[in-house]
């Protein structure tokens, strides 16, 4: 087995991204920003979900440390967004994994 040092960068960046989309809320954010192909404030998103403010603070922290989305704050708001250069390094890395 080896260390963990011996693993490519890659491998060590794909964990990262599949680790902060391991939850079904973040998989429908990272959707939804997809697909918008915008920015979104987190009361639009707080609508859609079966989740409290504080839980949905969370997730996007999670998707924000693993540099999936970006947040700009326009006070009293913070506007969310996909980070597309990761988004778009996800995609390869996870296209990577999946093929034969």
């Amino acid at each position: 087995m080896p260390k963990k040092n011996q693993f490519s960068e890659e491998v060590i960046q794909t964990a990262l991204f599949a680790k902060a989309m391991s939850h079904p809320v973040r998989v429908f954010i990272l959707k939804k920003l997809s697909k918008m192909g915008t920015c979104c404030y987190s009361g639009d998103l707080v609508e859609e979900l079966p989740i409290g403010r504080s839980s949905l603070s969370q997730h996007l922290k999670e998707l924000k440390m693993a540099g999936l989305i970006q947040g700009e704050t326009e006070p009293p708001f913070i506007k969310y967004c996909l980070n597309r250069q990761n988004w778009n390094i996800a995609q390869q890395m996870f296209h990577h994994l999946l093929e034969d």
